[in-house]
């Protein structure tokens, strides 16, 4: 999972670039970049590191351009990857390009073998996305054999790259002296919008992958990038879009309702907020059917993305909401941190229990998920350690099962706590007095339910099913023994 922009503005773009970058901070804390455009000249700076750390006064005054595109980066091997592998990547034929991709490829050692034997392009790093990009290339050469572009070329490069690349990408590409693109893959698992704003008698246009950090910018949400489309703006502002898959259907990831996402996002023309409060309605029943609402003397959230969800919870049963829990700003996300020895060291500096809302009680305390256990843990042994008689622990999504493909640092069943155990299990594991999870249903319709026209959701972690249909037990394997490597 990562944040990614391109932006085509009236004037310099650097300082625009970098202020979305930090909206998108939460999507990726291991690397960040810029590649800024200008005429037919690239400039860019990235290194491994927190937006604010990577970039100095020298550095974004290097960044010339009235074009651009940025990056934050979620490593998904499971452990940070070399500043190499920072992004944007860049290409220098044909015409120049830089790229910016958010999700996995799960073909990515086929493309590598073709890119090689076929188009005799090289891949320097272990990192998708430089493979992404030189199938990029490589199509916008056959297409255009070196000379002239125009954006039908583009279009048909974009088509060449779905019929070749499988799995989640969303992606932003700069072409030299040309202009900006963004695609999506055809089952759109990965988001990403566009908007605008006027500036005098110019339009700028901005690409980013959550809506907040558009509109935070000053922009105007126009729609999200519908999936297998290929949207070209060029270094004049003039928009052009095609449908550039052959099959295209609309399975947006719910990890992103569930976690990712900011709640002041909306993905699909569904209010991230709502969703998150949604779920918190649906898993009030689940809490019903399972726990007696006298033994429950008080609601927590573990801040932050739980709280709408706790909040609708202890509306619907009545029960007394309250924040427990204090979280440090100056931490980064656990779930997203690469090793579980960093994640389980963090719980702790992020996280501080008041036992003056826990001493003598019984206490209900809602996550937004449960993946491998480790937060869950921590915070359950804060609880008692901070007074509370008893601890119940409820999920937001549905236990999850399975590895996930598509951009999210989860790909060994054994790091599951859910995989292979029943709640009884976990519950032990966890030591809490009563554990409850979400229905899978219901965590699909808190969304569905807010945007009837989305037919269905990428789950794979939850259920196993794997939408590009080219995941097998024999990848899960493969990709477990790179994993331990």
């Amino acid at each position: 999972m990562c944040g990614i922009v391109g932006i085509v503005g009236a004037g310099p773009v650097n300082q625009l670039l970098y202020d979305t970058l930090l909206l998108l901070q939460h999507r990726g804390q291991d690397a960040a970049g810029i590649a800024t455009s200008r005429g037919s000249q690239f400039y860019l700076h990235k290194a491994k590191g927190l937006v604010r750390d990577v970039f100095r006064t020298r550095d974004m005054r290097s960044l010339y351009g009235h074009s651009g595109i940025g990056h934050t980066r979620y490593p998904t091997a499971g452990s940070a990857a070399s500043g190499e592998e920072s992004q944007p990547f860049y290409v220098n034929a044909p015409f120049g390009i830089t790229l910016s991709h958010n999700g996995n490829l799960t073909n990515t050692t086929q493309l590598r073998a073709e890119l090689q034997s076929l188009n005799h392009r090289h891949v320097n790093t272990r990192s998708d996305s430089e493979v992404l990009l030189n199938v990029l290339a490589s199509e916008l050469q056959d297409v255009t054999c070196g000379t002239g572009i125009d954006s039908d070329a583009v279009f048909r490069a974009v088509s060449g790259v779905h019929r070749r690349v499988r799995g989640a990408y969303a992606v932003v590409a700069s072409i030299a002296d040309q202009g900006l693109l963004a695609f999506r893959d055809p089952n759109g698992i990965r988001p990403l919008c566009i908007g605008y704003r006027e500036f005098g008698p110019t339009r700028e246009w901005m690409v980013a992958s959550e809506s907040a950090a558009l509109e935070a910018s000053g922009f105007t949400l126009m729609r999200d990038v519908a999936p297998g489309e290929g949207i070209f703006i060029d270094h004049a502002g003039k928009l052009s879009y095609k449908q550039c898959a052959s099959s295209a259907r609309n399975l947006p990831c719910v990890f992103e309702y569930v976690y990712f996402a900011r709640p002041d996002s909306v993905i699909e023309g569904v209010s991230v907020y709502a969703a998150r409060m949604r779920m918190g309605e649906y898993l009030a029943r689940s809490v019903a059917s399972n726990f007696r609402s006298a033994d429950i003397d008080v609601v927590m959230p573990v801040p932050d993305s739980s709280r709408p969800a706790a909040m609708q919870l202890a509306a619907s049963l009545n029960l007394p909401y309250r924040e427990g829990l204090v979280k440090s700003s100056y931490i980064g996300r656990t779930f997203i941190m690469p090793g579980q020895q960093m994640r389980q060291k963090s719980v702790r500096q992020k996280l501080n229990a008041m036992g003056v809302e826990f001493k003598g009680k019984n206490v209900l305390i809602v996550d937004d998920s449960i993946v491998r256990g480790t937060t869950s843990r921590e915070i359950v042994n804060m609880a008692r350690a901070a007074g509370a008689n008893r601890v119940y622990l409820a999920s937001a999504a549905a236990p999850i099962r399975h590895p996930n493909v598509y951009g999210i640092d989860m790909p060994l069943r054994k790091e599951l706590i859910a995989s292979g155990r029943d709640i009884d299990q976990v519950s032990t594991i966890l030591g809490v007095d009563g554990l409850v999870y979400q229905d899978i249903m219901d965590m699909q319709r808190s969304v569905t339910d807010l945007n009837p026209a989305l037919k269905g959701l990428e789950t794979s972690c939850f259920d196993g099913r794997y939408v590009t249909g080219d995941v097998t037990p024999q990848y899960l394997e493969k990709l477990g023994e790179l994993r331990r490597c």
